[in-house]
């Protein structure tokens, strides 16, 4: 059977992205950076997560961003006032961030600083729960996050960001008692997509949680640090 025009296209663009992200990762590890690709649907809690993560870990460890948004940079200044290197995109109509992107926002990064300072590079992508899960950048791990607000059954309905996320949150439990919402069938519905996923539910207003996301992410961190050294050795 031959392919459509448009089924051949999507898989040139996908082979021409991974191309790019892993010249992209090919970067991170020289400089012993790991990045983490962060994705959810629109309103999830992305911002006020790195918000949180940047108030708690920027004296444990020198992290940049890059703020993907189709335009403005207002999530960017909300990062900035945390005294951390912020490089924003706008892509316009592309409701994804890609390695090409990505690899604007590192050059722009290199050329102000030194990338080999950095332990962790934190790419919050574009508002959507389709596209950035099938797009990588370069990323050494995909955070995926779900609002208890989105509902039990988005995990099925939109499977590929549960399938590939190596870390999932449950954002927003503290509206949970105001919601018919079972957060366990949440998470039995990740776990029918990725049984492997590490699954975290947090409250940014109440701050439960965010402990053992900021432990997952000092692991991370840590654990690429550990496979620096051992290179060297």
């Amino acid at each position: 059977m031959h392919q459509t025009f448009d089924a051949a296209l999507g898989i040139n663009l996908l082979h021409a992205n991974q191309q790019g992200a892993e010249h992209n990762r090919a970067h991170f590890d020289q400089w012993g950076i790991i990045c983490l690709n962060v994705m959810s649907s629109p309103g999830a809690g992305k911002t006020v997560l790195l918000e949180r993560t940047l108030a708690a870990l920027t004296n444990e460890f020198k992290i940049a961003v890059i703020e993907g948004d189709m335009t403005t940079e207002l999530d960017a200044n909300r990062l900035r006032q945390y005294n951390v290197p912020v490089i924003a995109i706008n892509t316009g109509r592309s409701c994804h961030l890609d390695s090409k992107m990505v690899a604007g926002g590192i050059h722009c990064l290199a050329h102000e600083y030194n990338p080999s300072d950095f332990d962790l590079l934190l790419v919050e992508n574009v508002g959507n729960l389709v596209c950035p899960a099938e797009f990588e950048v370069g990323e050494h791990a995909k955070v995926a996050l779900l609002s208890v607000t989105e509902g039990e059954d988005k995990p099925l309905k939109y499977p590929v960001m549960f399938q590939e996320a190596d870390c999932l949150l449950i954002t927003k439990t503290d509206l949970a008692p105001y919601l018919e919402i079972d957060i366990s069938q949440i998470e039995a519905n990740v776990r029918q997509m990725n049984p492997h996923v590490t699954i975290i539910q947090v409250s940014a207003k109440t701050n439960d949680g965010l402990e053992n996301w900021f432990n997952w992410l000092r692991n991370a961190v840590q654990s690429n640090t550990a496979k620096s050294v051992m290179s060297l050795t």
